[in-house]
């Protein structure tokens, strides 16, 4: 019995003991209770913050992917590649093991994380200019709107978190939080943004600045269906004075960045900390094997189909602008700067939010509403700067908004946006000729879903 007893007590410290090894506080957590002590610490996670929008799951590749290839314009021309994740994309047949899915998850919670750091400590921190500190609350809310603006889009019901993560596993059993809970977070995290961004001067035009909080909540608004809503943000931005249209060759040059009509860009740099602060964009989307210059090795992942150049006019200024074809008659998009140093290092910033996706919001809204001369107003300025005449068609609801919507393919084409448009205008299914509603959602990433079983998979995956 003592030999029994003894063995019994051995066991239950050898026990304790390895679970004083598994259960460790992170590492992550003992450097940020020791750091962000003061301003200037506290302005580089900031940074850290808009740097998580870099991030390939976030306007590198993941989110531009996914707003584009689904949609009817864009395809894979070569479905292959890559393990077959951008084929999926443009086939709806994606799986739980997708790694752009993946991505989008993890980068996203990692950016929400970075925010959540920033909104949880700044307020005991003393800033030499209170505008600022006021400021960079606003910034910090409006990305964390944004990612989970991103998330609920893409995957539906998503696990909330806005406090700081000190621990991981706290956080184990968390199930996914209702979409509606989700958007009126945002639409809370927006509303203090806007209240405490500053106006848009030439000094500050590279942060987020007020009239990004309004964009983005008018967008959040019609997305839910509010359109008054909407259009009292949007109506903000444009009384604003601080954007306006440029002719079409300037709005994506690369010596014109963070001009009057973007509202918020995803910055990127060429050249800079041996080639890896530049976009990858440039490489994934353009026709396998384009060659410009010594640039080689372009992915095929977005190439624009041959009916869709067909929809711009011989008059159209964007033609040949915002869209080219190559020799072979192939379509590609021109918004992306072709690298001048290596292949995945392209200088284009990714533009979030720009004044034309104002101004076609603004048609769209009206016209729902009924408000047909404003409607035509409205769409009338997007067609003027690409060098068409006035709308002449029916003055009909139906007739408008497809001169709307043909507006917004032609203007906003791999901004992002085209997957996203017909989700929330209930067209996905008849436009892409989808027979199953469930792939108007992506699966959650199956190594979360692995990881925590009080996940549960979307419908379908």
């Amino acid at each position: 019995m003592k030999k029994i007893i003894y063995t019994v007590l051995a066991l239950t410290l050898v026990i304790t003991s390895c679970e004083d090894q598994l259960i460790q506080e992170p590492n992550t957590n003992k450097v940020s209770e020791g750091f962000y002590t003061n301003e200037a610490e506290l302005e580089e996670a900031i940074n850290s913050a808009y740097a998580a929008l870099q991030f390939s799951g976030n306007y590198d590749i993941g989110i531009p992917s996914i707003g584009e290839i689904p949609g009817e314009d864009a395809y894979d021309e070569t479905p292959a590649n890559d393990g077959g994740n951008y084929g999926e994309l443009d086939q709806y047949s994606v799986i739980a093991q997708n790694s752009i899915i993946a991505n989008i998850w993890n980068h996203s919670y990692q950016g929400i994380q970075r925010t959540n750091i920033v909104l949880n400590r700044i307020s005991d921190i003393s800033f030499d200019d209170e505008n600022v500190k006021n400021s960079r609350m606003g910034e910090m809310l409006f990305i964390r709107a944004l990612l989970y603006f991103n998330l609920v889009r893409v995957y539906g019901d998503v696990p909330l978190v806005t406090e700081e993560v000190n621990n991981p596993q706290e956080y184990f059993g968390q199930t996914r939080t209702p979409q509606s809970e989700v958007y009126n977070q945002i639409i809370s995290d927006l509303i203090s943004a806007i209240d405490l961004l500053p106006v848009r001067t030439q000094t500050n035009k590279m942060r987020i600045v007020k009239t990004a909080g309004q964009t983005l909540l008018g967008k959040v608004q019609l997305t839910l269906g509010n359109y008054n809503e909407a259009k009292a943000q949007l109506l903000s931005v444009v009384n604003s004075g601080s954007h306006k249209l440029l002719p079409v060759e300037d709005v994506f040059a690369a010596d014109n960045e963070l001009n009057d009509e973007i509202i918020f860009a995803v910055q990127f740099a060429s050249g800079i900390n041996g080639n890896s602060e530049g976009t990858d964009a440039y490489r994934m989307f353009n026709p396998t094997g384009r060659i410009e210059g010594n640039m080689t090795g372009t992915k095929g992942h977005g190439v624009l189909k041959p009916d869709f150049y067909t929809l711009y006019g011989e008059n159209d200024g964007r033609k040949g602008v915002y869209v080219d074809v190559l020799d072979s008659g192939i379509a590609y998009n021109n918004k992306i700067a072709i690298p001048s140093t290596v292949i995945g290092d392209s200088e284009s910033d990714w533009v979030v939010l720009r004044y034309a996706d104002v101004i076609l919001m603004l048609a769209e809204i009206d016209n729902n509403l009924g408000n047909t001369t404003e409607s035509i107003s409205y769409l009338n300025q997007i067609r003027t700067r690409a060098n068409l005449a006035n709308y002449a068609g029916a003055t009909s609801s139906t007739e408008i908004f497809k001169d709307i919507d043909l507006q917004r393919r032609l203007e906003l084409v791999w901004e992002g946006h085209r997957w996203f448009d017909l989700k929330r205008q209930g067209r996905a299914l008849d436009i892409l000729e989808l027979s199953d509603v469930n792939r108007l959602l992506m699966p959650l990433p199956a190594s979360q879903i692995a990881t925590d079983n009080a996940l549960e998979q979307n419908p379908g995956y």
